[in-house]
């Protein structure tokens, strides 16, 4: 069973994080949508307090979101899903479409990505836990591969304490580094979500390009697609206000 967080009463909401992330990355803005909706935050399959498995897919991840609302006997259900958590939302609305009644991805298309996270796993990997570095030895290392703070501090949320002196990620490093092309796998060509659909993508981002929205369109003939302005990939964090009301607007 996929660990969650449930606060609010009412239609069930779904959020899923993204690649290396977790259910707490979406704390604000969960309570937020909670006045409204039964939020249910989850840590998806080898993130946060979730199970860790060899096993890694979209297949794989949607059939455990799918398990978790069979378990909590949740129908008609609101997803969002962010990047990573955006391919499985999708992964999950073609092929359970009955579960599904209005579906959110934010900042990820269902074309193929090209890997491009393997300088942050080279950072990751250079960490040596052995060492029993401080958090403070931990950032310097990622520093060496991953310029950006941001970015930084995103993955350093991740740290936790295994046993007294101990450091440990949260994540399953070992399964990412066994199955990183799974990262930007597309959808099937004949997966199809005719449901309302919305998409948001940051302004400065490149994951959803306006040559994309024929895909997007073959595979969620009923998709919107809108922007958010002056924000990149983790436009939820960068405009989480804006983000909210796009999002309320939609789903009411």
């Amino acid at each position: 069973m996929l660990f969650s967080k449930i606060e609010g009463s009412g239609q069930p909401l779904l959020i899923l994080h993204g690649f290396l992330g977790m259910s707490d990355n979406w704390k604000s803005l969960a309570t937020q949508f909670a006045a409204h909706f039964q939020v249910h935050t989850l840590d998806l399959r080898n993130h946060g307090r979730s199970l860790h498995s060899s096993e890694f897919s979209y297949a794989i991840m949607a059939q455990d979101v799918f398990e978790y609302c069979q378990a909590h006997e949740l129908s008609s259900i609101f997803i969002i899903g962010h990047s990573m958590g955006g391919k499985v939302a999708m992964t999950l609305a073609t092929t359970q479409p009955q579960l599904i009644s209005k579906l959110i991805v934010a900042d990820i298309g269902p074309k193929l990505y090209p890997q491009h996270h393997q300088l942050i796993l080279a950072g990751l990997n250079a960490v040596d836990f052995s060492k029993k570095p401080t958090r403070n030895d931990a950032e310097t290392i990622l520093e060496k591969f991953i310029p950006d703070f941001g970015t930084r501090q995103f993955l350093l949320k991740n740290l936790y304490w295994k046993e007294p002196g101990q450091l440990a990620f949260r994540f399953n490093l070992e399964a990412f580094n066994q199955n990183l092309d799974q990262i930007g796998q597309p959808l099937p060509e004949n997966a199809i979500f005719t449901q309302p659909t919305l998409f948001i993508r940051g302004g400065d981002s490149n994951y959803i390009l306006d040559t994309d929205f024929s895909t997007i369109e073959h595979h969620f003939p009923m998709a919107t697609i809108e922007t958010i302005p002056k924000v990149g990939h983790w436009l939820h964090a960068e405009n989480p206000a804006m983000f909210y009301d796009k999002v309320i607007s939609f789903l009411e």
